[in-house]
């Protein structure tokens, strides 16, 4: 078991190494490019058509909020908290900059999933919608094996990254700030799962429609209460940012100090970790949205990646950065819980970051049950959906209570590997993003060229 180990933690390193950043990065700036920066012209567009109503004859399962709250739901994350401390702690605070431009051309790879997605979608045996790199893979590029690769790489992801490594997230901060049992929180969890995700997509929107905004505001507003706090020292954190991204960090107190490539590489994967851009996760929920026009629901997409990115990651690197628990010595789980002790009044920082880990983690676990049973129905049909379901629901129980070194590692190589059909499709469709994105242009008068 340690060799099997060992090896997957060895595939996991070689996955997520230079190379496939690079392509993901890459892929970003080419469709940024092509798209003309529409992640910076149609961002305000983007955001009020996130909260629009869809049309009484549009076609879909969910609105496109809900659609969007179910991919916000997957991707905020541990990774929010935890992740960004590791890419500070590691490359120092250089490497939110580097999280901030990976965030900024996964904008243009998250609408052009978007596009895809809905262009390329199906309605299924129950009269829903089906979609996601496994369809465009498929029914554009015309490479379903590619689609097969996609599939099976997804559902194998669905079980680890989005399932039990987050419920023994919530199982072991439940257990260290309150002492519950591991076993107690996991049944819960279990019970809670199957409760919304054997209801399907609306239910799963309906739920998360509700608890993202609620964590998302909770874990901001005591980020925004310490920034105030803190006020005089944001400039000199947010020109460090700027600094250490292109001169490194000296090393100071606890802090080993760090180059500028080891702040491009930690932000860049923390960035991508955390967001997801180029994976190929979030077009499967943006399929499900009630709409006739692509472009539409894909602008609402986009916007997944600026509030997961842009707001929440950058809230809590700015707290570690203003607070000086960055450099503070403490190891990176326990990093951003220092920095709220130090932020916030009283025992109320604990709060927001458990909060935070349990809300942040236990969406994830929704958000990744739909993507996973998406996968499944691809490869077997919907008679998948319902073992599926349940399976996925006894794994979050088990999550809770095991060591998940070996999970974790093999859920990270499948969580990569889902990256390289995806971006196949979306360099080989390209052309198709654009010609769809002129035509929605053109009916707004605008013309990209």
């Amino acid at each position: 078991m340690e060799q099997l180990n060992s090896f997957f933690a060895a595939a996991s390193a070689f996955v997520w190494g230079v190379p496939l950043l690079v392509l993901l990065v890459g892929t970003g700036l080419f469709l940024t490019v092509r798209l003309r920066g529409i992640q910076v012209t149609m961002l305000g567009h983007a955001l009020r058509e996130t909260f629009a109503r869809p049309k009484v004859n549009e076609a879909g399962d969910i609105s496109h909020f809900k659609a969007l709250m179910i991919a916000l739901a997957a991707t905020i994350g541990t990774g929010n908290i935890i992740g960004v401390a590791t890419a500070i702690s590691v490359g120092g605070p250089g490497a939110l900059f580097w999280m901030w431009v990976t965030a900024a051309v996964g904008m243009a790879t998250k609408y052009a999933e978007g596009v895809l997605a809905v262009k390329y979608r199906v309605v299924d045996e129950n009269g829903e919608m089906a979609g996601g790199p496994m369809y465009y893979l498929e029914r554009g590029l015309g490479q379903k094996w590619l689609g097969v690769l996609f599939a099976i790489f997804g559902a194998a992801a669905s079980f680890g990254i989005g399932n039990m490594v987050q419920a023994n997230a919530v199982a072991g901060n439940l257990q260290e700030s309150l002492g519950i049992s591991t076993t107690i929180t996991g049944v819960v969890l279990a019970i809670c799962t199957a409760g919304v995700i054997l209801g399907g997509v609306k239910n799963i929107g309906n739920v998360s429609a509700v608890m993202v905004p609620v964590m998302a505001v909770v874990y901001v507003g005591g980020c925004l209460f310490i920034l105030a706090r803190f006020a005089g020292e944001v400039p000199g954190a947010i020109a460090l940012v700027f600094s250490d991204a292109f001169t490194g960090t000296a090393a100071t107190g606890g802090f080993l100090g760090a180059t500028v490539m080891l702040a491009i590489q930690k932000g860049v994967s923390r960035g991508v970790f955390s967001n997801e851009s180029g994976l190929g996760s979030a077009p499967i929920a943006a399929a499900a949205a009630k709409t006739n026009e692509p472009c539409e629901q894909a602008l609402v997409s986009m916007t997944g990646t600026f509030i997961d990115t842009i707001i929440v990651c950058s809230m809590t690197g700015l707290v570690l950065i203003v607070t000086g628990a960055w450099h503070s010595g403490a190891a990176v789980t326990a990093m951003t819980r220092s920095a709220f002790d130090i932020g916030l009044p009283g025992s109320s920082g604990g709060f927001i970051v458990s909060f935070g880990i349990i809300f942040f983690a236990y969406s994830t676990i929704l958000g990744w049950a739909y993507y996973g049973e998406k996968c499944m129905e691809y490869l077997l049909g919907v008679r998948a959906l319902l073992p599926y379901r349940l399976v996925y629901s006894v794994c979050v129980a088990i999550g809770a209570t095991v060591k998940l070194d070996l999970v974790w590692n093999f859920a990270d190589v499948m969580n990569g590997l889902m990256a390289i059909p995806n971006l196949i499709g979306l360099l080989g469709l390209s052309g198709v993003i654009v010609a769809e994105t002129n035509r929605f242009m053109e009916q707004r008068r605008v013309k990209l060229t």
